[in-house]
C-alpha cells in the first residue's frame, strides 16, 4: 500500500532530514541573500543525483520525470529567514545574530528535500513531471514568487498543480490543515504624510497641527472603512507607526503614518484603496493641512483552488487519517504563494508542528517545532505528489 510504504520510508529518513533542518536553522539568511542556503541545497541534491539549477538569483529548482508524460506538478518551499534575534537555547541556535528562521522556512525546505528523496526513488511508479522550487525572498515585497514568475520558469508548459506546505504551531505534530477558497489576506502597505505648519504648542494662532490632524486621519479611516466594507468581507486597516518628531512644546510640521491594509476580497481591495486616499485628503484639507497618501500593492489574497483542494484533502485523509486532517479558519496574514494561485490551480496547506512545549507562534523569537512533524511533512508531500500525478 502506497501510504504505508511512504510512511515507512519517511521514518527511515527522519534523522537525516532533521539534521538537514537543523543545519539550515543554524545558518539563516535574509531574503534574496540566501546564497549559502541555496549552495547547501545544491550539494545535497548533487549527493542524491538530482539535477538542479538556479532560479530568481538565490533559489534552486529542477525536475523529476516519471515513467511517461503526464501532469505537471510544482512543489514549492520558501528558504529565507527573518530579521529576528533568536531566544531559544537549542543546539541548532542561529549563528547569525539578528537573523532567525522564525517562520519555519527551514522546515519547509527540509520537508521538500525529504519528499524529493522519496519521490526520486519512485520515478518508475508515476507519470508526469515534478518541479521542485526552493524559492527565495518570501518575507519581503515584492516577494520571490514575482521573480520566479517573471523568469518564465512556469510559462512553457504551465503547471497543472502547485502545492506548498507551511508550518502551523496551532496544530500538533501529525495533523494537517486545509481550507478551500479564500484563505489568507492581501498585504498592502499604506504610507501617509500629513503636512501642517508646526510651531510652539502654546502659540496656537496660525498653527496647523499635523499631530492632531493625523490622529483624526487614523480614526476617520477606521470609521470610513467600517461603513463602506461589505458585511461578509474580512478587512484589517491598522497603523503601526505614527512618527511625530516634535517634543513636549514643539509641534512638528510633518507627521508620517505607516500601516497595513488587508482583505480577502480582490474586487473590494481596489475600491478600499480609493476610499483610503479620498478620506485622508478630505480630513486633512478640512483642517487646513495637506496629506499625501501612497499605497504600495503587496501580495494578493491567497485563494486555494476549490476543486484541487477537495482532491488533496481526500488524499491527505488517506495518508494521515480522517481525524488528523482539519479545516482551517481564514486568517489575515499574507503569503506570496498567492501569486501562483492567481495563475495556476494551487493549494497552500498547513503542517502541524506544535506540542506541549512548542507553543510559540511564527515570527516569535522562541518559535521552534516538534521535530517529529518533519517525517509527517515530507511523507505527506511525497504521497500527494504520487496521488495527484497518478489519479487518472
Amino acid at each position: 500500500m502506497l501510504a504505508e510504504s511512504i510512511r515507512k520510508r519517511s521514518a527511515e529518513l527522519a534523522d537525516e532530514i532533521v539534521s538537514i533542518r537543523r543545519k539550515i536553522h543554524a545558518n539563516p539568511e535574509l531574503s534574496f541573500q540566501e546564497r549559502q542556503t541555496a549552495a547547501y541545497i545544491g550539494r545535497i541534491l548533487d549527493e542524491w543525483g538530482i539535477s538542479h539549477e538556479s532560479v530568481a538569483d538565490t533559489g534552486v529548482t529542477g525536475l523529476l520525470n516519471g515513467k511517461t508524460e503526464g501532469k505537471y506538478l510544482v512543489l514549492r518551499a520558501d528558504i529565507d529567514a527573518l530579521p529576528v534575534t533568536e531566544k531559544n537555547s537549542c543546539e541548532y541556535l542561529s549563528v547569525h545574530p539578528g537573523i532567525m528562521h522564525a517562520c519555519g522556512h527551514d522546515v519547509h525546505t527540509a520537508c521538500l528535500l525529504g519528499a524529493l528523496k522519496i519521490v526520486s526513488g519512485l520515478t518508475g511508479e508515476f507519470s508526469g513531471t515534478v518541479r521542485f522550487l526552493f524559492q527565495p525572498g518570501e518575507e519581503v515585497l515584492p516577494g520571490g514568487a514575482v521573480r520566479v514568475l517573471e523568469s518564465g520558469l512556469l510559462d512553457h508548459p504551465e503547471p497543472d498543480y502547485v502545492l506548498a506546505q507551511h508550518v502551523y504551531p496551532e496544530l500538533p505534530s501529525g495533523y494537517f490543515g486545509f481550507r478551500a477558497g479564500p484563505y489568507m489576506a492581501s498585504t498592502d502597505e499604506v504610507f501617509i504624510d500629513v503636512i501642517g505648519t508646526g510651531g510652539h504648542a502654546a502659540l496656537r494662532k496660525g498653527l496647523v497641527d499635523p499631530v492632531l490632524i493625523a490622529s483624526q486621519v487614523v480614526v476617520g479611516l477606521q470609521e470610513a472603512i467600517s461603513r463602506k466594507i461589505p458585511a461578509d468581507v474580512p478587512v484589517v486597516l491598522a497603523f503601526g507607526k505614527f512618527d511625530a518628531p516634535g517634543t513636549t512644546n514643539v509641534i512638528p510640521p510633518l507627521v508620517k503614518l505607516e500601516g497595513t491594509f488587508r482583505t480577502l476580497d480582490e474586487n473590494w481591495r481596489s475600491v478600499a484603496h480609493e476610499e483610503i486616499r479620498r478620506t485622508t485628503k478630505s480630513i486633512a484639507e478640512s483642517m487646513g493641512a495637506e496629506a499625501v497618501c501612497r499605497i504600495v500593492d503587496g501580495n494578493p489574497s491567497l485563494t486555494n483552488d476549490p476543486v484541487l483542494t477537495g482532491k488533496v484533502i481526500g488524499f491527505a485523509r488517506e495518508y494521515a487519517g480522517i481525524e488528523k486532517v482539519t479545516d482551517l479558519p481564514q486568517r489575515m496574514t499574507g503569503e506570496d504563494f498567492a501569486r501562483y494561485g492567481q495563475r495556476f490551480p494551487s493549494v497552500f496547506y498547513r503542517l502541524g508542528t506544535g506540542s506541549k512545549i512548542h507553543t510559540h507562534p511564527v515570527h516569535h523569537p522562541e518559535f521552534d517545532i516538534d521535530e517529529t512533524s518533519i517525517a509527517h511533512g515530507m511523507g505527506m508531500m511525497a504521497y500527494l505528489t504520487l496521488r495527484l500525478l497518478n489519479q487518472d
